[in-house]
């Protein structure tokens, strides 16, 4: 969906403000996370058809298991970590354009990183898979019964194989 200037860049006000709260997402080898996350969400953003205008931010926390168990406990009575957390500030639809503030996400190093490796994925490929899996949460998907579960893990598997080139 084509909007804004000519020559303006697609998705530009698709904006990230990233939080690292452990050491071990540091050193875990995945380079500008910032960039990646950006531009995971903007492929997202055009799979499910958001205006290429979008100007919208989105919070990411990347987290230790203590802290994701913590806040799983919290605000969803689930004591235990999981990988990723969403947390829209508004109600969405599919297909309803996010106000200036998204939402967050919150990521479980461990989690990820045992996922990956059960999964036989890269750290950077399940760390994809799961941001485009959170933005789909903050836009309002969901995966509750099975017919909305196959158009998610649809969408999810077609964004989160862009090439990393392309991002």
């Amino acid at each position: 969906m084509r909007s804004g200037k000519p020559g303006s860049v697609p998705y530009q006000g698709l904006t990230v403000a990233l939080s690292i709260e452990t050491t071990e997402w540091e050193a875990a080898g995945l380079g500008d996370v910032s960039a990646m996350a950006r531009g995971v969400f903007a492929a997202a953003a055009r799979r499910v058809g958001l205006p290429e205008d979008l100007r919208s931010e989105i919070a990411v926390t990347l987290a230790d298991d203590a802290t994701v168990r913590g806040v799983n406990a919290e605000w969803r009575g689930k004591d235990r970590a999981t990988n990723i957390l969403s947390f829209p500030m508004a109600d969405l639809a599919p297909g309803d354009r996010p106000g200036p503030l998204c939402g967050d996400l919150l990521l479980a190093f461990q989690t990820v990183r045992r996922e990956a490796r059960t999964e036989g994925k890269s750290l950077a490929d399940h760390f994809r898979h799961l941001l485009v899996h959170g933005f789909l949460h903050l836009m309002g998907f969901d995966h509750i019964d099975e017919a909305e579960a196959e158009a998610f893990r649809t969408l999810t598997a077609n964004a989160s194989k862009i090439p990393q080139s392309r991002l």
